[in-house]
């Protein structure tokens, strides 16, 4: 496990208005569960993003104190990248607020937010998107990595929806 001076660790976590986890917290086996159970690491530090500023906190603690990093959004990924051994967690679960704007067709999301999160915003409009099909995925992680899902015949992957033309009426 990192060995790192109690007052350093202090002091990044009063710049978090989130918490910061470590092996030992009541929550930290929780936060580190992914969808993918069979993946097990123990992280130094998870760092439970409410916002930006947390998340700009974080990466520099990671490059300041020569931490690997590695970013959970939903949760769901089923390659384990989400976790890292010895290092840093930056997680955006608490990240879930999705904004929609009909006229432009355009939906924003935090890097937390599920496909549930999404469907929720964008279905008070009439609208769909073409994402994948498990609720419970998160958008970053299948957007960046172009996931398919129930549109996919006409939208053939996730990362097509960054475009307006992909929130359909």
């Amino acid at each position: 496990m990192t060995d790192m001076k109690s007052d350093v660790v202090e002091h990044f976590r009063t710049t978090l208005r989130g918490p910061l986890l470590q092996p030992g917290d009541s929550d930290y086996d929780a936060a580190r569960s992914i969808w993918n159970a069979m993946v097990e690491r123990r992280p130094a530090f998870i760092a439970r993003c409410s916002g930006t500023a947390d998340v700009l906190a974080a990466v520099a603690f990671a490059r300041n104190h020569g931490l690997p990093l590695a970013v959970r959004g939903g949760g769901h990924n089923i390659a384990g990248n989400a976790l890292c051994d010895d290092g840093l967690v930056i997680d955006l679960s608490g990240m879930r607020a999705v904004r929609v704007d009909p006229d432009a067709r355009l939906a924003r999301a935090g890097g937390g937010a599920t496909l549930r999160d999404l469907d929720h915003e964008t279905q008070a409009y009439g609208l769909a998107t073409p994402t994948g099909i498990n609720s419970t995925t998160g958008l970053a992680g299948l957007t960046l990595g172009g996931g398919f899902g129930w549109l996919r015949s006409v939208h053939p992957i996730s990362a097509n929806s960054t475009s307006r033309e992909s929130l359909r009426g």
